[in-house]
Formats: structure tokens, C-alpha cells, sequence
């Protein structure tokens, strides 16, 4: 059963792992008077190589328990996720579980700013093997502006090297170079790259340098919170469920992050930390569905 309407509760965010982290950080300074809950599958991570159904019934899961946990409104910090199991969810699901509450990803937010970035028409995605595999970018981009001509690159890599603390290596300097010049030989007139995986912010410098100096690079955090803070303006109805009851009555009263994973916390925490620039203590749970 639906809970009452009006009650509050935090805004959900769900990673197959660590980089929705960087999406959280955006959020969270973007929207700071808002409570966030973190749930990373970290446990059955990485879902870039997994079937469409998997993802959707891992997904779907996590959902539940975020909607369980109070979440009125969930994202879907994960390009996996998004490309997988978002339409499924949003169709038949929720219609099903609370067609009062929303559950949004993080690829229209991207895509919606690319035809006021490129001057070329040319826009290079870079993703995970299963991101690049769905070509949702190239779908979503074609259903904006269909004279945007889309190269995508897979780059297997990237993610094992973050999560491996290897970010500033020498080893990630060689695979950043070798994806980044494969994807400007596919299409030298690419002059804006969307990072397709929230784990690339923290390879962005190393990205900068080895993209030529007029491409833009776009991380999704920013735009992701920038979409979700006008979303929130244009659904008063949906703000007044997410927003802190202490909020209305203090304007400057700053919310709360919660984190979960499916991983042992002890394991999650360090890493979970380096993603989001300060101390991480989460609880760790089971999902099941």
C-alpha cells in the first residue's frame, strides 16, 4: 500500500557501486537542504557486463528497499542502470508499487544539454561496455536532436583502475591516452565528450590532457543536480515529499547522507570516502527480491 501523501522522506540514490558517489557528491551540494540515502550493490558489482534482465531484477531490488526505507523519489546514479532497467521500472513497476512516486536516471539530464554544447555535431559517449552496449546515449541524443552524429567508446579499464586506487598512475595515464585517441581517430570532429560512467570524474584531469584542447568534456554530476533541482521547482508536489520538515521551517538547516551496501562496510567505507572527499560510515544489508 501507498504511504500517506504527505509524508517526507530522503531522496534515494542507487549505484551498482562507488561511482554513483560522485553523483551523490553533486547532489548533495547542489541540493544541500535535502536528506539523500546511498545504496550500493557493491557486493554484485560491476553490472556493465550483464544482461539487460539481471540488471533490471538487481535494479529493481534496490528500489524497493530505498522505497522501503522511506524514498519518495529515487536516482538511478548509474549509466547501467539507466540504459537497463529504468524504462522497465518506470512503465510497469511503479504503476504497480506507487505510481506516487518517481524513479529518474542520469542519461536525459545529460543528453538535454549536448545540442547547446557542440558546434560540430559531433559528440563522443564513453561508457562501460554495457552503456556503450545499449546505446541508450545514442537514442536519447537522436531523440533531441536527430543531426547529432554519435561515437562511442568503450573503455573496460577506467572503472578498475578507480576502484583500485590506480586514478593517478602511470597505468591509467596509458589507458586514458589509448581510449581517448581511438575515440578522436574514430571522429576527429568530435568537440564534446560526455563521460557516461560516474566513476570518470576522478580521471578527469588525466581525460583533459589527453583529449585535444577545444573537445569539452562533460561529467554528469553537475548536470544531474542542476536536472533535479528543476525538476523539483516544476513538481511542488513531489519537493514537498522530499523536502526536510525542518527545512520549512529553516531555511539554512542542511540535510543528512546515509549510506548502505551490500558489500562489507569495512570494505566500503575507505573507498566510499575517497569519492566523496569525506569520512563514509555505512550499514551493510542483503537485497532480495
Amino acid at each position: 500500500m501507498p504511504e500517506h501523501q504527505s509524508a517526507t522522506g530522503p531522496i534515494g540514490v542507487f549505484d551498482s557501486g562507488y561511482g554513483g558517489l560522485t553523483i551523490l557528491r553533486s547532489l548533495a551540494s547542489r541540493l544541500p537542504q535535502y536528506d539523500f540515502l546511498y545504496l550500493g550493490d557493491n557486493a554484485r558489482a560491476p553490472y556493465g557486463n550483464r544482461s539487460f534482465e539481471l540488471v533490471y531484477r538487481f535494479t529493481l531490488q534496490a528500489v524497493r528497499e530505498l522505497f522501503s526505507r522511506g524514498c519518495r523519489m529515487v536516482i538511478l546514479a548509474c549509466n547501467t542502470a539507466s540504459a537497463k532497467a529504468l524504462r522497465s521500472i518506470q512503465q510497469h513497476d511503479l504503476p504497480l508499487i506507487d505510481p506516487s512516486r518517481r524513479v529518474l536516471g542520469v542519461i536525459r539530464p545529460t543528453v538535454e544539454v549536448i545540442p547547446s554544447l557542440t558546434a560540430t555535431g559531433h559528440v563522443g559517449v564513453m561508457g562501460t561496455q554495457g552503456t556503450v552496449a545499449s546505446h541508450s546515449y545514442r537514442m536519447e541524443l537522436n531523440k533531441v536532436s536527430g543531426e547529432i552524429r554519435v561515437t562511442e567508446k568503450s573503455c573496460p579499464m577506467w572503472v578498475p583502475l578507480v576502484e583500485n586506487g590506480e586514478a593517478e598512475g602511470p597505468g591509467a595515464d596509458y589507458f586514458v591516452e589509448k581510449y581517448c585517441g581511438e575515440l578522436i581517430e574514430s571522429d576527429p570532429d568530435i568537440d564534446t565528450v560526455i563521460l557516461a560512467c560516474t566513476h570518470y570524474p576522478l580521471l578527469l584531469n588525466k581525460i583533459r590532457k589527453a583529449m585535444p584542447e577545444h573537445v569539452k568534456i562533460l561529467p554528469q554530476g553537475d548536470l544531474v543536480g542542476e536536472s533535479l533541482a528543476d525538476y523539483l521547482r516544476r513538481h511542488p508536489e513531489m519537493e514537498i515529499r522530499c523536502r526536510k520538515q525542518t527545512a520549512a521551517e529553516d531555511s539554512a538547516a542542511r540535510g543528512s547522507i546515509e549510506y548502505l551496501t551490500t558489500e562489507n562496510p569495512e570494505k566500503f567505507n575507505p573507498l566510499a570516502s575517497m569519492f566523496m572527499g569525506t569520512a563514509v560510515v555505512a550499514t551493510g544489508i542483503t537485497l532480495e527480491g
